[in-house]
């Protein structure tokens, strides 16, 4: 469906892609990430035909999306960071609009708008001037007109940027359903919806790509290592010393504190060690006491920083 090869791209002197490449399937939800200035959405704009490449190659179901604009074009829904609304316009004008400046047969149009309306759940607010419009609402109307042409593709920068937690996960929602008929490329920067949402994940640092898979495989890939938390009953320098000369533990910090007495501490084992034994043994002859232990894998907020220091 999206075929990117050795894509790149200098603004002046500064290179913000380098030699990025991939291909995303049909009806396949991609999430993209990294941190600000890592190329996300310049990447988004190259394959919309905002802006061209310096180098490399995009292609849209084998059409390059520089020689051939218009066509690429007509299979893409965009919705940038900012959302392209006209305030000063009710929701069915501005829907109706967008129908027409995209060609949309005009006995079809009411149709078109009912349908976009339903998927979205804009029936509500369609008589109402988009400037009166919540953030959440305002994202729904830009879902709308990304979707109005019936896009084989959907392009969402951000979608969720400025939301709550309840119109997130309306929009997170929708971007699912929608997933089930298309393929959606998303960045965000909440980890949680890429768990949440997406088939697989592409994490950009820097203009290039440092790894990419399922959600659940990014951990491994960043090279983790199993975590274990201990809450111990001692004095906490002595503690935190003797965790530190264990022969056992490669790393050992202070991750909470409970009481005076009581402390959380995060202990990084040597590969293929179970702590438990050898910790109780060291607590039993310090004469303290250990209040909670369990183990913990790396997460994917562990994976990103991680991966994009």
């Amino acid at each position: 469906m999206i075929e990117i090869k050795h894509l790149t791209k200098k603004f002046n002197n500064t290179q913000v892609l380098d030699d990025i490449s991939l291909e995303v399937k049909k009806g396949e939800i991609l999430g993209f990430l990294g941190p600000n200035g890592a190329g996300k959405s310049t990447t988004m704009k190259i394959i919309t035909g905002f802006w061209s490449p310096s180098s490399g190659s995009v292609k849209i179901d084998g059409l390059d999306v520089v020689k051939n604009s218009i066509e690429t074009r007509k299979k893409i829904g965009y919705l940038p960071e900012t959302v392209p609304l006209y305030d000063d316009m009710r929701v069915y004008e501005y829907l109706k609009f967008i129908a027409e400046i995209r060609g949309i047969d005009k006995d079809k149009i009411k149709r078109r708008i009912k349908e976009v309306v339903n998927d979205c759940g804009l029936s509500k607010v369609l008589r109402k001037p988009i400037e009166e419009l919540s953030k959440g609402y305002r994202q729904r109307v830009g879902l709308a007109q990304a979707i109005m042409h019936e896009p084989d593709i959907l392009i969402l920068d951000e979608p969720t940027t400025g939301l709550d937690p309840n119109q997130i996960t309306e929009i997170r929602d929708l971007i699912k359903e929608i997933g089930k008929e298309k393929t959606v490329i998303f960045s965000t920067h909440i980890l949680g919806e890429v768990s949440a949402t997406c088939d697989r994940v592409i994490i950009i640092n820097n203009g290039r790509i440092v790894v990419e898979g399922k959600p659940d495989e990014l951990a491994k890939k960043a090279g983790s290592k199993e975590l274990i938390y201990v809450k111990i009953k001692g004095p906490r320098d002595e503690v935190l010393k003797t965790l530190k000369n264990m022969d056992n533990i490669e790393k050992a910090s202070i991750k909470d504190k409970e009481t005076n007495e009581i402390y959380g501490y995060e202990i990084e084992p040597k590969t293929g060690v179970d702590m438990r034994e050898y910790l109780s043994m060291t607590v039993m002859k310090k004469d303290w006491s250990i209040f909670e232990f369990s183990k913990k894998s790396m997460s994917l907020e562990d994976a990103f920083k991680e991966l994009t220091k």
